[in-house]
């Protein structure tokens, strides 16, 4: 008898072209694959501004306090007895220190292209370190966008890339995306499961793998490759085509039983897109949000309806 072969896994890490595109292995995927910049403070400063920028779009509003008001944030969140309103405060003032740190990273970057040395054991860059790991601390406030949990693993980006040498920086950046991948692809499996056996939402089964293909893409991808051009217009295409699904009943008259069955489905479906949206777009696990979502389905595919308590 023939035995099984057995297919060695590649380790991770492991770099090389797939379908003509650079790309690295982790933890099951493969992603796309970006050589990072030598390390120096000019790359690190662009890093940390990219990375600024993208956590605060990926958070809540109203928290991207300058860091010239460190102080006024920091009395205000002292001084705050409310619990959801100290809450915010924390995220205001997490904003600060993030930004306040920026600030002087960006100064210190700027001596350093004038040709005065800097150590890591300077105070300004004692201070820097000081600002982004109080951020990181009160950044436990901070909520996604979307209001449905905190963010701690984009939060605490641009403070790793401030500590970490830039090779392990994006190692662990490849780690994050490969766990978000994965979380994409558990939602979708799910939701497959859920609509399948439905002959309303047949059609949605198609979409939903285009989403999960294209959202996978969006996730790997640099808005800095030219890719984008071809990779964002599909991701969004993908998207809008759940949104615009509409069931199909046919001419039949649904009983109540099925007219509440169809209702649910289409808002499950719906709100499955946004979870895939914000993982995609952030490029890190959310657990809470996917563990809601798909006790949500559990619950629909139970009952034949989401219970309104959930």
């Amino acid at each position: 008898m023939l035995k099984p072969v057995q297919i060695e896994r590649p380790k991770n890490g492991t770099v090389k072209e797939i379908e003509g595109i650079p790309s690295i292995y982790y933890d099951g995927y493969w992603i796309r694959y970006y050589e990072p910049p030598a390390d120096s403070l000019v790359a690190r400063k662009r890093l940390i501004e990219s990375l600024t920028r993208r956590t605060f779009h990926h958070t809540e509003p109203g928290i991207n306090t300058p860091g010239e008001n460190l102080e006024l944030a920091r009395a205000a969140y002292e001084a705050e007895t409310d619990s959801r309103r100290k809450r915010v405060k924390g995220a205001m003032l997490a904003g600060a220190l993030f930004n306040r740190a920026a600030d002087i990273f960006t100064e210190v970057v700027e001596l350093s292209t004038k040709g005065v040395q800097i150590s890591q054991e300077n105070e300004l860059m004692r201070e820097c370190a000081e600002r982004f790991e109080e951020a990181l601390e009160v950044g436990k406030c901070v909520r996604h966008y979307s209001g449905e949990e905190g963010i701690d693993e984009l939060w605490g980006e641009p403070f790793k890339a401030f500590t970490m040498p830039l090779e392990k920086f994006y190692q662990s950046r490849y780690i994050k995306i490969a766990q978000a991948m994965r979380a994409i692809d558990t939602i979708i499996a799910k939701m497959r499961k859920v609509f399948s056996g439905q002959p309303e939402f047949s059609v949605a089964v198609a979409l939903l793998d285009e989403l999960c293909d294209a959202a996978k893409q969006e996730a790997e991808t640099m808005r800095s490759d030219p890719a984008i051009f071809e990779v964002w217009p599909r991701y969004v295409a993908a998207a809008d085509a759940i949104n615009d699904f509409q069931p199909d009943v046919g001419r039949r008259k649904l009983s109540d039983p099925e007219f509440r069955r169809v209702y649910d489905g289409l808002q499950l479906l719906r709100q499955g897109k946004d979870v895939i949206t914000y993982l995609s777009g952030a490029r890190v696990p959310m657990p809470k949000t996917t563990a809601e979502f798909l006790a949500r389905c559990d619950e629909y595919q139970a009952k034949g309806y989401i219970p309104r308590s959930l």
